[in-house]
């Protein structure tokens, strides 16, 4: 094999091959194999006919084109190794010379890393939001667990918002009843939106024992896009009773005996949260400084590429939860070039990043052990709900355990960078990340996950 590699950008290289025909024996061997052992010829054992018969029945051109698909892959690697070619993504390949018993002749053009030049660390410096918290935000957190310990009471009165009603409906279109559009006994909150639209509007005013019919499109079922008429009976009306805010509450919603102390606590979950906001913030604006200061270029495959990826994912998201990318736009209001423009920004921001974690990762000879790896695998497999050797021997056969490693390493190389760079808030006071992180109580491991894969 002879090849040679052209520059065509700083993120893209073609690369042209040449394969003399000797060293084409081999795939083409096993094109014969391949076929032989598909093929069914009447005098011949399945496996055991003669490359000539193959050549008459199936044709000596489907037997060069399937070797020549198995030798380039081969090649493409050799060659790159030969030119310490750093790949990204999948290479694009054009046969341009090849004639039976002659030279295969093809080139590739694939993304590559891209030289990068690294910033010093040490003259990175990032601002985060001084650490305040008001008391408005222990009300609302207080509030909110006072709402969780609400008990409802029976009150002869309309139904107001916020009140709680017990009700049956029963919808028809024309006066045909509505095939599965009645229920009974239904709890409902008034005002919540979470039924019917119209039924709140109607609902207030509305005691125990009256009725009353309003009119809504339905969404779904033999008339979807229909108006139908829905009577609604209230049973029974309930107002939301909160308890006091005093240490018997404390004593009921906690561990802690008084009222202070549960908003002490809550005082400080409070800011363990916004600690790890500014570890977070921190993060991407040292990364965003970063990419800037180096001019991280970004391979146009490798984003075209990621831009699939997320926007499949996208895709079978929507239809876990029954809709479709239609539904989701028009929910949304934008059209599917918006979409793709913004997949497009968010995927060319996270491969910039991952191009600079790698080099940094190089440069520093960032190096993976077996338990980091075994750590993030049974991490992984945790939020899959499978088990780690389960999660990993999917990884192997889809290919994709190599992207789990350089995520690992990435990782660390990002743990790097958040130890050497300066962190100040916006009072001009420096931020200590060691203090952070205890403070936060966060894993350092999970801390700076920072999920650019593709």
């Amino acid at each position: 094999m002879k090849s040679t590699v052209e520059t065509l950008s700083p993120t893209r290289v073609r690369l042209a091959i040449e394969v003399p025909f000797v060293e084409l024996e081999p795939s083409l061997k096993k094109a014969y194999r391949e076929i032989g052992s598909q093929v069914t010829v009447p005098g011949f054992r399945r496996g055991k006919v003669p490359a000539s018969v193959i050549d008459q029945r199936v044709g000596r051109g489907t037997v060069l084109n399937e070797a020549v698909q198995d030798a380039i892959p081969d090649n493409i690697l050799a060659a790159v190794r030969e030119h310490d070619v750093k790949t990204l993504g999948r290479p694009e390949v054009e046969i341009t010379e090849f004639n039976d018993g002659d030279s295969l002749k093809f080139t590739a053009e694939v993304d590559v890393r891209p030289q990068i030049t690294l910033p010093d660390l040490a003259t990175v410096e990032v601002t985060v939001d001084e650490l305040q918290i008001d008391e408005d935000e222990i009300d609302k957190q207080v509030a909110s667990l006072r709402e969780r310990f609400a008990t409802l009471k029976t009150v002869e009165r309309p139904a107001q918002d916020g009140d709680y009603v017990q009700i049956d409906l029963a919808a028809t279109v024309d006066g045909e009843e509505v095939p599965g559009g009645s229920a009974t006994n239904i709890s409902h909150e008034v005002g919540s939106k979470q039924l019917l639209p119209g039924l709140d509007e109607v609902l207030v005013g509305v005691s125990a024992g009256e009725s009353k019919t309003f009119v809504t499109q339905l969404v779904g079922g033999d008339f979807a896009g229909r108006d139908a008429d829905v009577a609604v009976t209230v049973r029974t009306v309930k107002e939301k009773e909160l308890p006091a805010l005093d240490d018997e509450f404390a004593q009921l919603a906690s561990e802690f005996d008084t009222l202070d102390e549960l908003r002490g606590d809550v005082r400080e979950r409070v800011s363990k949260s916004k600690k790890v906001e500014q570890i977070y913030a921190a993060r991407d604006r040292a990364l965003e400084q970063m990419v800037a200061a180096a001019d991280v270029p970004a391979p146009e495959g490798v984003v075209r590429e990621e831009v699939e990826h997320r926007k499949q994912a996208m895709v079978d998201q929507l239809e876990r939860i029954g809709a479709s990318l239609e539904e989701y736009l028009t929910s949304e209001e934008k059209t599917e070039e918006q979409i793709d423009a913004e997949l497009t920004e968010a995927a060319t921001e996270g491969v910039k990043i991952q191009l600079l974690l790698d080099t940094l990762a190089d440069a520093e000879e960032v190096q993976v052990s077996d338990d980091e790896f075994g750590h993030e695998i049974v991490h992984r497999a945790q939020r899959a709900g499978l088990a780690p050797q389960q999660y990993y021997d999917q990884l192997v056969r889809s290919g994709a355990a190599g992207a789990v490693f350089g995520d690992v390493r990435r990782g660390k190389a990002l743990a790097m960078v958040m130890e050497r760079i300066k962190i100040s808030d916006s009072a001009g006071n420096p931020v200590n990340l060691e203090e952070l992180r205890a403070a936060s109580g966060e894993d350092q491991d999970h801390e700076h996950d920072h999920d650019h894969e593709h």
